[in-house]
């Protein structure tokens, strides 16, 4: 696993088509949500779509259009899957890079915009006004028949639904586990620092927490040890609770990390951590028999 995790490194590097662009505000997996978005700097991480299929596709779900951004190495077939879940601010530019470094190792990844139906976040002019307006409006139970939906675009286009994966970031995160619970027939899932516990609500009934001992997907957590929101606590709480079940799931954290170190595009961003976890995230899936 350790050379699995080198060679992820490695592929975040300027010598294997990756650099730093300036910040550019362009359409969905372009766009950050800037009225609302903590901006640190006007740069990203860029992975461009050179022998990629990339764009926008339209995945119908109970008559309702949900965009969804998907990159994949051109003419590819029977490929691994990967759904990518964005944290609150929505399938921007970040979001679509992921996409994009998913697609260059040989994936069908895709980044659905699974608040079509609440608004859009690019519009919203802060941040509180987007966790009440349309954050706490979103029903877990919408987004994982949106995830399912996703998952079987993706086996009818190029992919192969039986060796398939999750991952996402924040609020992502905490998607990433409550569907890796939904779907018992994913491989692997890689969370990064999403919420683990807190209070039930009728649009969020159960949290990671409350389906811990009944895991069987293998789920990798990444937390940052200063992460002000999710103590070590919860983190201690939820590895007790997935200790009664047969997950075999892990976690890491960054000690010198606090909550969304991966966001490049903001002050959080810590790159060795993100670095790290990004190759922990491909050795996990390779692991775990995604590819």
């Amino acid at each position: 696993m350790d050379d699995l995790i080198q060679d992820g490194r490695a592929l975040l590097g300027e010598s294997d088509g990756v650099a730093r662009r300036d910040f550019i505000k362009v359409t969905l997996g372009g766009g950050f949500a800037l009225a609302a978005l903590p901006v640190a700097a006007q740069s990203v991480i860029h992975t461009d779509s050179a022998g990629l299929t990339a764009g926008t596709v339209n995945v119908v779900v109970d008559g309702q259009s949900v965009p969804v951004y998907r990159a994949q190495p051109e003419g590819g077939s029977n490929l691994p899957v990967v759904l990518v879940v964005s944290e609150i601010f929505g399938v921007h530019e970040h979001i679509a890079d992921v996409v994009r470094r998913f697609a260059r190792l040989g994936y069908l990844a895709l980044a659905p915009d699974l608040f079509v139906r609440q608004g859009d976040p690019a519009k919203v002019a802060s941040v509180a006004a987007l966790m009440s307006g349309i954050i706490a409006k979103t029903p877990d139970g919408q987004v994982l028949a949106d995830l399912d939906a996703v998952l079987a675009w993706a086996g009818a286009h190029g992919g192969n639904a039986d060796k398939a994966a999750i991952t996402g970031f924040c609020w992502g995160g905490r998607i990433t586990w409550l569907y890796a619970a939904h779907n018992p027939r994913l491989k692997a899932a890689v969370a990064w620092y999403g919420r683990l516990v807190g209070e039930a609500t009728p649009l969020a009934p159960r949290q990671p927490i409350d389906i811990a001992a009944d895991l069987t997907v293998p789920v990798l957590g990444l937390y940052g040890g200063k992460d002000g929101g999710i103590p070590q606590e919860s983190i201690d709480r939820m590895k007790a609770a997935l200790a009664k079940g047969h997950s075999k799931s892990a976690f890491v954290v960054y000690p010198q990390a606090g909550h969304a170190f991966n966001a490049d595009y903001r002050a959080s961003y810590v790159a060795a951590a993100a670095q790290d976890g990004f190759a922990r995230c491909l050795a996990w899936f390779k692991e775990n028999g995604v590819i």
